[in-house]
């Protein structure tokens, strides 16, 4: 999953990236209001974290612009102050979640994690597909209650597949949500880790399809187009 992180506090964002990088995330950092407004406009997330101070353009109207352009990308805001009417003010302009600072990485992850599940419509952290069951809290995967030993980028890969069961995935859009800026990869590098992924997955009763030039399918082998 790939989250957008604002926060024009350099050591707090480099907490926060490298703390969400180790759980699996690819991150982008930004510091400024503007320029996270352009890059939603143009870039695709998965999470927006927002802080309200920022310099230029504030936290809150970066979230009222990107609510106008209808966007359903759930957000958490961080903030100084939490006071009744900040805490309104921010849930009315779209807010989904909000955390005050300090605050402990811990519970920032656990709410990471509940905003990502929720907005793919999950309720729990485990997702289910035939005999195949991912947990996106220890970012692993399970067979008949076997471990399958994944890479991190073939776990991130899954991911993105599991959370669009039975639709097409291009291969612009894998890379878009594997990778953070300055860590591009290729389409050929796409393919190797499907060829790889659907290996491991041997055994499974799903099954990884190609729409040659269109991108990939996770479905079950019982399943047609």
């Amino acid at each position: 999953m790939r989250i957008l992180l604002v926060e024009d506090d350099e050591i707090l964002a480099d907490g926060l990236s490298r703390s969400l990088r180790q759980a699996g995330y690819a991150v982008d950092h930004l510091v400024s209001g503007q320029s996270a407004d352009t890059a939603l406009g143009f870039e695709s997330f998965d999470l927006l974290i927002l802080d309200l101070g920022l310099p230029g353009l504030s936290g809150i109207e970066v979230l009222k612009r990107l609510r106008a352009r209808q966007s359903g990308i759930p957000v958490l805001i961080l903030t100084a102050t939490d006071s009744v009417e900040q805490r309104v003010k921010m849930l009315d302009a779209g807010a989904d979640d909000f955390m005050a600072k300090p605050f402990a990485l811990s519970e920032l992850e656990a709410r990471v994690r509940a905003l990502v599940r929720r907005g793919m419509g999950k309720a729990s952290s485990q997702i289910q597909h035939g005999s195949l069951t991912y947990d996106q809290s220890a970012r692993t995967a399970f067979h008949q209650n076997q471990t399958l030993e994944l890479s991190a980028r073939e776990v991130a890969l899954l991911e993105v597949l599991l959370t669009r069961v039975g639709r097409l995935v291009s291969k612009e859009h894998i890379v878009q949500h594997l990778c953070e800026w300055g860590h591009e990869v290729s389409h050929n590098a796409v393919e190797v880790y499907v060829h790889r992924l659907r290996k491991k997955l041997d055994g499974c009763d799903v099954t990884i399809s190609t729409v040659r030039g269109l991108g990939y399918c996770l479905e079950r082998p019982t399943q047609t187009h």
